[in-house]
């Protein structure tokens, strides 16, 4: 799976919100999500748990640049139960645990994330899925196009992952 994405710090989350609002996205719900990154030789692998409960496993590489930028990545949904953490964690190793409350809010095929992360601030996140029918250009411009309607600035882009600013 792919998607084009953003990363930016936040400086007034509620108004972000209603850019969001304004953009036409539409709040989905607020997700507590612990993500454990581990030691992997290439890319990032990363347990997510959601409302306190394992959710996924999510394997993904892209570019650490500022701009929007293509990220490809395989995501396995975790049955109630699974002990997968454990195992990753005697296998390879934690390099890091990233704790944050997510608002998700929708736009067509826009994920939009409001990200409070532990130890770090405030943060937006957008992830255009690259879906079936849709090109790769279109969905660059799609992330451009709401760098503009969220006004995010350029100084706030980062280019890696929260994992990466971790201290």
């Amino acid at each position: 799976m792919e998607n084009v994405e953003i990363k930016a710090r936040c400086i007034d989350a509620a108004a972000m919100a209603r850019a969001a609002a304004a953009a036409g996205a539409r709040l989905e719900g607020i997700l507590e999500q612990v993500d454990t990154y581990f030691q992997v030789p290439d890319g990032r692998l990363k347990l997510r748990r959601e409302n306190g409960l394992d959710a996924a496993l999510i394997f993904y590489r892209r570019p650490d640049d500022i701009a929007p930028k293509l990220s490809r990545y395989e995501l396995i949904p975790i049955a109630p139960g699974q002990r997968v953490g454990p195992i990753l964690e005697q296998a390879l190793g934690i390099k890091t645990v990233v704790r944050k409350r997510r608002q998700l809010w929708r736009l067509d095929n826009i994920r939009i994330h409001l990200d409070e992360v532990e130890g770090l601030g405030s943060f937006v996140e957008c992830e255009v899925q690259v879906l079936p029918g849709r090109d790769l250009a279109g969905c660059r411009a799609q992330a451009q196009a709401l760098l503009d309607a969220l006004g995010i600035a350029d100084s706030d882009l980062l280019a890696g992952s929260y994992a990466d600013l971790m201290p």
